[in-house]
């Protein structure tokens, strides 16, 4: 059976994010409210944590995870970053974006895309998320939570117990997060190709 925290979306209750940290650190998996829809997410070098979030989204090897980070600078350390990249990303960071980039030696090779030695990155605009992060002190590897059969990320957290209470170790609930994904921006090669339109505004990006 998962747990289930209600975290306030605007103060998050310090108690409760260190709980929920603590889960992550000892391999759990846990749904969690980002600027752009709920979350699924677990620790970087989690392994079997990964597999976990593989069977239940049934994903392949050639989906690209996100890595969510706190800021700017932690995106430097898990990806390779040069001055074109860095002005994208600090004109639209923290934001509902995700961004691949060419993934660091930091990353685990298992969560690169296989052919593109790539990984998904972003800075969510969201006060649970943001104080998880600040807690763990690392990424937090994650997808949208989109389940099989479903065309749309799950809005509620009670909903996304009842369905995952046996698959899962935390749910939190942190209030409407909305429907609508990041947008993804392809910005591995010389010119920035746009993957998906979402939420976060084309204006600072140029396309």
């Amino acid at each position: 059976m998962s747990q289930f925290f209600s975290i306030h979306a605007e103060n998050p209750q310090a108690r409760l994010i260190k709980q929920a940290v603590d889960i992550i650190r000892k391999g759990g998996v846990v749904v969690y409210p980002t600027d752009s829809c709920y979350a699924i997410g677990c620790k970087l070098d989690s392994k079997d944590a990964l597999e976990r979030i593989k069977r239940i989204r049934q994903l392949d090897d050639k989906h690209h995870f996100t890595l969510v980070c706190s800021d700017l600078s932690q995106i430097g350390t898990y990806a390779k970053v040069d001055n074109r990249v860095y002005r994208i990303l600090k004109a639209t960071t923290p934001g509902s974006y995700t961004f691949i980039l060419e993934a660091s030696k930091e990353v685990p090779r298992r969560v690169w895309h296989p052919k593109k030695s790539t990984i998904g990155l972003r800075v969510p605009d969201h006060p649970i998320a943001l104080a998880m992060l600040e807690e763990l002190g690392e990424p937090i590897l994650s997808s949208t939570l989109i389940l099989p059969g479903d065309e749309e990320a799950m809005t509620d957290a009670w909903e996304i117990r009842d369905r995952l209470e046996h698959d899962v170790d935390l749910v939190i609930e942190g209030g409407y997060c909305g429907i609508e994904p990041t947008t993804v921006v392809d910005l591995s090669s010389e010119s920035a190709e746009l993957l998906r339109e979402g939420k976060g505004s084309l204006a600072p990006l140029g396309l």
